[in-house]
């Protein structure tokens, strides 16, 4: 340590009371203190920042950069000069490499005695490194805390040659206020404060644990996303508003609402890279359920630019009364709008996609394979269900699928429950409204079903009588079936169902089979001789032949 005077003096002048307002009661936990010394290492155009949490011995926070550091006088004039307005005074908006500067108010020095009694800095600038202390406790120990007064820091080292690249590092020791070091929680809440690009890297670590590399990434880790966009490429939105243009960002719906617990909730504004507004919508009214849902940054950097200092000491809430902000707050408004219709559009279409996915039901064929009177009522409610936001995605997915088991494609068709044979053959001629080849080839069907059963060497016509005669019959169609006390039916009731049967065997082979020795099959569709309920009504009827025929017995000799 030097001695005093041996070198020119550090010197702080303040009033005690304005550091424990801007310090102190402003900053009383880790992240927004560190995000304060992570911003002065950006304007100082560092490329890299390394937050170090050690905790082994004791406790200390170490801040690390490696930009252009500081000489002597520039700690003097620059550094320990309360309420200094870099861009006035330097008389630029930007770095010596070109970066928008985020500093502006000088306030920002005295966010570390909020978690900390004692603060080193070490810098090194041109060669040279400077080191100096200061303690909280020297700082307020004594005298009208309303009066300006001067503190000298003790000085460690003076323009000490030193072959290390510039930059320089913090040191915060004597902590309170802050609960067991967690790199992770840390890193977690310093993403929702900057914007981080390729040549601005974030790191921190716990301990001699591997750094963690803070980007934009994590702000949103904990979310599962189902719709994005990135502003302004991916937005459709004619708006009056001249700065509309200017606003960049990556907003995101997720597919579950967001628990307020998370703080997400809303979309958080940043100007230089550094957040300048916490996460919000906007508006007087977020009863809409998107609200719940919506999350995201934006970069609002023009704000910085304005002849009034807009952003809060605070860095949590811009000066909404100012004329421009609100006119920002109304383009923010116009995007709300559009946003939340391009979400309910894109969410449905999400929703029936997995809708699909999951019951295999492709909801646009099935709308156009329903009769035109029937899709009338069908479709507004499915799609009311794929549209519905607040219905769980189980639910409206379980919803369709159940729907779609009471009215399936050609729902007039599968309501008849058609014999799995009829079903088998007239299908495809069914779908294709071929509706006359559809009955001609289920007449086929039965004739040789019947056939097969009989062993019967007849055909045709000839078949189906000599198979269901009155006098010698092959098959009986009610021979298994008896009255519930246990007796047989009259005879005159068997043969009266047998006969009927017969007749209903001819006559369907007849009206549906024997036509097409005739005619052409196309000429007899054309003609629309044969309709859709004719066909449906007449494959009932070959459907009950084959029922009958299923139960049916092969009578023998000694019947």
């Amino acid at each position: 340590m030097l001695k005093e005077k041996q070198y020119p003096e550090l010197i702080l002048t303040f009033t005690p009371n304005t550091i424990e307002h801007l310090g102190v009661r402003m900053y009383s936990t880790a992240p927004p203190v560190i995000a304060e010394l992570v911003a002065n290492s950006y304007d100082a155009d560092a490329t890299e920042v390394h937050i170090h949490l050690k905790d082994k011995v004791k406790k200390e926070i170490v801040i690390s950069d490696n930009g252009h550091g500081m000489s002597f006088q520039d700690i003097n004039d620059k550094f320990l000069r309360i309420g200094r307005n870099r861009r006035t005074e330097e008389e630029s908006q930007t770095s010596p490499k070109g970066r928008k500067v985020i500093g502006k108010k000088g306030l920002g020095k005295l966010s570390f005695f909020g978690i900390a009694q004692e603060i080193e800095v070490q810098t090194i600038k041109d060669g040279k490194k400077n080191s100096f202390l200061m303690r909280w406790t020297d700082i307020t120990k004594k005298g009208d805390k309303t009066k300006q007064r001067d503190y000298a820091p003790t000085i460690l080292e003076f323009d000490v040659k030193n072959n290390k690249p510039s930059g320089t590092s913090i040191i915060l020791r004597s902590i309170n206020r802050v609960s067991d070091f967690d790199a992770n929680t840390l890193a977690n809440s310093l993403s929702k404060i900057f914007i981080t690009e390729p040549d601005f890297k974030i790191y921190v670590k716990h301990n001699e644990n591997p750094d963690i590399l803070i980007d934009n990434k994590r702000k949103y880790s904990q979310l599962e996303p189902q719709v994005k966009w990135n502003i302004p490429k991916d937005i459709d939105l004619e708006s009056q508003h001249n700065n509309i243009k200017l606003i960049k960002g990556q907003l995101l719906a997720t597919k579950k609402p967001i628990s307020p617990n998370t703080h997400l909730r809303g979309i958080t504004l940043f100007s230089r890279k550094k957040l300048v507004n916490a996460p919000e919508y906007f508006s007087d009214s977020t009863s809409s359920h998107f609200f719940s849902y919506l999350t995201g940054w934006l970069e609002v950097d023009f704000i910085d630019d304005l002849e009034e200092d807009v952003i809060g000491t605070n860095r949590q809430s811009l000066n909404w009364g100012n004329k421009d902000m609100i006119e920002l707050r109304k383009q923010l408004q116009d995007l709300l709008r559009w946003l939340e219709k391009d979400w309910r559009k894109k969410r449905s279409e999400i929703r029936e996609e997995n809708i699909e996915k999951t019951t295999g039901v492709k909801i646009s064929e099935w709308f156009d394979k329903l009769p035109k009177k029937l899709r009338q009522k069908v479709k507004p409610i499915v799609e009311s269900i794929v549209r519905e936001s607040e219905l769980p995605d189980e639910v409206g997915t379980q919803a369709v699928k159940n729907f779609h088991e009471i009215v399936p494609e050609y729902p007039f068709y599968h309501w008849r429950n058609l014999h799995p044979e009829v079903r088998f053959k007239s299908e495809k001629y069914y779908k294709t409204k071929d509706y006359y080849t559809a009955l001609s080839e289920c007449a086929k069907r039965y004739l040789n079903a019947v056939k097969v059963k009989t062993s019967s060497p007849l055909i045709e016509r000839n078949l189906l009588e000599s198979v269901f005669s009155i006098k010698d019959p092959i098959l009986s169609v009610t021979n298994k079936f008896k009255k519930p006390d246990g007796k047989e039916f009259e005879s005159k009731t068997i043969v009266n169902i047998n006969e009927g049967h017969r007749m209903l065997a001819i006559a369907l082979w007849t009206a549906f089979r024997c036509p097409i020795a005739h005619e052409e099959v196309v000429d007899l569709r054309k003609s629309g001789l044969f309709t859709e309920k004719d066909c449906l009504d007449a494959l009932s009827l070959l459907s009950h032949l084959f029922h009958r025929l299923d139960g049916s017995e092969v009578i023998t000799n000694s019947e």
